[in-house]
């Protein structure tokens, strides 16, 4: 009899277990590297920077080849990823300087994806470049939130790789020594706060972390060390005569090499990131992503010619072709997820209802994602959208839409006298070399209509030519 009842007891304890396993929420980590091209990664084809902690991570976990992100600069694709809306849809909808410091704040009454998941019970933290609201505003990173914030809240100032000041809540964390010299690395800062997040995650309590690191967002600089070494060898770079009028701090003499240098690092950083959670156990119950939040850029030592990091795909960071906007993207669950390629086409606002998913919260309506959890986890048919949409409010402004294997761009929409429209088959011509809107009208009408469908006017980030008004963008 005793033993009949103490098999019962140790059974209900199995199954409450075994419940309480799949039901428990699972930690988030989200990687946004800065300017990071489609081809910039060992897995994705590049040929020149080494990238092994990213290369294994996407040969044991699933990669991603149709991946977009929501804008092709800075501040709208994290809108976009932080709300769950396209930018026609976004609050933010490209780069515009605040003062007196960062961009132009989110509004009150936004709920972030990270508002949801801490109002659900997940501790919060983000590490790096914010861009969406000094710590005065609305769009303060604790307001939309995060429990905890560390590193730059403007992306203007993350240009400088030795800032003279970070942020630390509301806290300004002043570096003197880098007013004179190159001492504190803020890459290299920023990534030690994650870590110690990660450290003190042993309460049991589910988390959510933003690593939106700067790497490799120019200016190209780094410490000179063994890798930055390494690279100079192999490349048999010789060095750039020094220009007097470059600021001596910020001074590359190797920029090819500092760029491979970068990349390397964040390849490293990932690597730790995963190595910490695995010494603390937490590995089968997080869930890690990687993206980028557009193409590659040519600025202050970047050369997509040189690494040809947006691999066959036309344009780079600002355009609206597949190399501004199509970009790595990596997820990995140990024993969860499993290994594999996709070609699906999926989005970074589709990240929002995806991760209220994996914590259990009810979908939010009026929003323009999809839970990309049954492509993950295999769970069933994936939701596709009708379409995928952007705009960009520089150059002229731009817009681009894809539907099924079909991709309109039209450029300087807000000069109507000279606006172009092109017509691509992404099946056939998915370099976007052959503009065919000459032989397809009705194709290109219905896209554009699709296109005047997706655009929801916005009058703080007018378009079209009877919505502009004069406006500064900021820089990125």
């Amino acid at each position: 009899m005793m033993v009949k009842y103490l098999t019962a007891v140790l059974l209900f304890i199995s199954i409450t277990v075994s419940a309480q396993q799949k039901t428990k929420q699972p930690n988030i980590i989200f990687i946004l590297a800065d300017d990071l091209g489609y081809a910039d990664l060992g897995c994705y084809g590049q040929q020149k920077t080494e990238t092994p902690n990213l290369d294994k991570m996407a040969s044991e976990g699933l990669k991603f080849t149709q991946f977009y992100s929501g804008s092709t600069v800075c501040a709208p694709a994290r809108t976009s990823f932080m709300t769950g809306l396209h930018t026609g849809h976004t609050p933010i909808r490209g780069n515009r300087t605040f003062t007196p410091e960062g961009q132009t704040p989110l509004a009150e009454n936004i709920l972030t994806i990270a508002n949801l998941l801490q109002q659900h019970g997940y501790g919060t933290g983000a590490f790096g470049k914010w861009s969406l609201g000094f710590i005065t505003t609305s769009g303060d990173p604790q307001k939309k939130g995060f429990d905890e914030f560390f590193g730059y809240n403007c992306q203007s100032l993350a240009h400088d790789y030795y800032p003279d000041h970070l942020w630390s809540n509301h806290q300004r964390i002043d570096f003197e020594a880098n007013k004179s010299a190159n001492v504190f690395y803020s890459a290299d800062t920023i990534h030690a706060m994650a870590l110690n997040f990660i450290k003190r995650q042993n309460s049991g309590k589910p988390f959510f972390m933003y690593l939106p690191y700067t790497l490799p967002h120019g200016d190209v600089i780094l410490p000179h060390d063994s890798v930055y070494n390494y690279y100079i060898k192999k490349f048999n770079e010789a060095a750039i005569p020094y220009d007097k009028k470059k600021d001596s701090l910020a001074y590359e003499p190797h920029p090819h090499a500092a760029f491979a240098a970068m990349v390397s690092r964040l390849d490293r950083f990932t690597g730790e990131i995963l190595k910490q959670l695995d010494q603390q156990g937490l590995l089968e119950n997080t869930i890690v992503l990687f993206a980028s939040d557009n193409g590659p850029h040519k600025e202050n030592g970047g050369d997509p010619e040189f690494f040809q990091n947006h691999g066959i795909y036309r344009g780079i960071k600002r355009d609206l072709y597949e190399g501004g906007i199509r970009v790595p993207f990596i997820a990995y669950w140990k024993n969860k997820i499993m290994p594999g390629e996709t070609a699906q086409w999926l989005t970074i606002w589709d990240m929002y209802p995806t991760f209220e998913q994996l914590a259990g919260i009810k979908k939010s309506v009026n929003i323009d994602g999809a839970s990309i959890v049954p492509t993950l986890l295999k769970t069933g048919k994936q939701k596709q959208p009708e379409y995928l949409y952007w705009e960009f409010h520089e150059n002229n402004g731009r817009q681009a839409i894809r539907w099924k294997n079909w991709k309109l761009v039209k450029l300087n929409v807000n000069i109507a006298a000279q606006t172009v429209t092109e017509l691509y088959d992404l099946d056939k011509d998915p370099s976007e070399k052959n503009d065919v809107s000459g032989t397809n009208p009705a194709i290109v009408a219905k896209l554009d209509a699709m296109i005047k469908k997706a655009h929801i006017p916005n009058k703080d980030w007018p378009l079209l030519p009877e919505e502009i008004k004069n406006q500064k963008p900021a820089n990125d």
